[in-house]
């Protein structure tokens, strides 16, 4: 049901779409609690492929059931610059209005898929890029974390070894089957940052790239669509509940 709002109402959560966040207009999603307040608030950046924050909505809704408000932002990779002052925009705005859509915009969890893994950790290790804030948390599904992340230039593995802390739990999920993302990305995020004595988990589901955020790749469309294959839905329960124990909104 869809109110005169834009509202969609569900039986667990609700969800208020395209709320513009940037002078570029680019626009973002909102899922959260129908029936109470947040108990804790996620910035989730999709990956690579420009303006796809649909393909986040199965697991974005699933966290929300969790008690979570999840804000999902498009963000451009085709841009000048790789989509960096998008994402950036999208965490500003996040920060500055997330009080009024009943969450916690200072002590948030960043959390992304894919590219968006890299975003969000580089912000973390390089929090000079966000005004020297850092979020509660950040949580990388599927990510690859040897090529520069695109929020800050450089690449997460090589700050971890050259002596950037995080200085924040880093938790990570990857599909043990992901042929796009090979695993050993985040198990080497994670062995580095062990190595280094900082706060680390890593689970490694049953299932693929797509399929860790309940979608499955599409060759016709060339795009993640939502799924209910078992292995997906476990792993998008999974992931919701990482974000979740990030937040703080279940016992750790």
């Amino acid at each position: 049901m869809t109110s005169d709002t834009g509202t969609t109402v569900q039986t667990e959560t609700e969800t208020v779409r395209g709320l513009v966040y940037g002078p570029g207009g680019k626009r973002l999603d909102v899922y959260r609690p129908a029936a109470s307040r947040p108990a804790g608030t996620v910035l989730l950046w999709h990956g690579i492929g420009p303006d796809e924050r649909d393909i986040l909505e199965p697991l974005a809704r699933t966290a929300a059931a969790r008690g979570l408000l999840v804000l999902v932002p498009d963000w451009g990779s085709d841009a000048a610059d790789r989509g960096r002052s998008q994402l950036l925009e999208s965490l500003a705005f996040v920060r500055a209005g997330a009080a009024g859509l009943g969450g916690d915009g200072e002590s948030l969890v960043l959390a992304g898929w894919s590219a968006g893994a890299g975003a969000a950790l580089g912000v973390a290790l390089r929090p000079e890029v966000a005004g020297g804030w850092r979020p509660a948390a950040v949580v990388g599904v599927a990510g690859r974390y040897d090529l520069p992340a695109i929020t800050t230039g450089a690449g997460p593995l090589a700050d971890v070894a050259d002596g950037l802390d995080p200085a924040v739990p880093v938790r990570l999920v990857h599909g043990g089957r992901d042929t796009v993302v090979d695993p050993r990305c985040s198990r080497e995020l994670a062995e580095a940052l062990r190595a280094a004595g900082r706060p680390v988990t890593l689970q490694e589901p049953d299932t693929d790239h797509a399929g860790v955020i309940m979608t499955a790749y599409d060759p016709a469309s060339d795009r993640c669509l939502p799924t209910t294959a078992e292995h997906a839905v476990r792993a998008g329960q999974l992931v919701a509940g990482v974000l979740a124990t990030a937040a703080g909104s279940e016992d750790r």
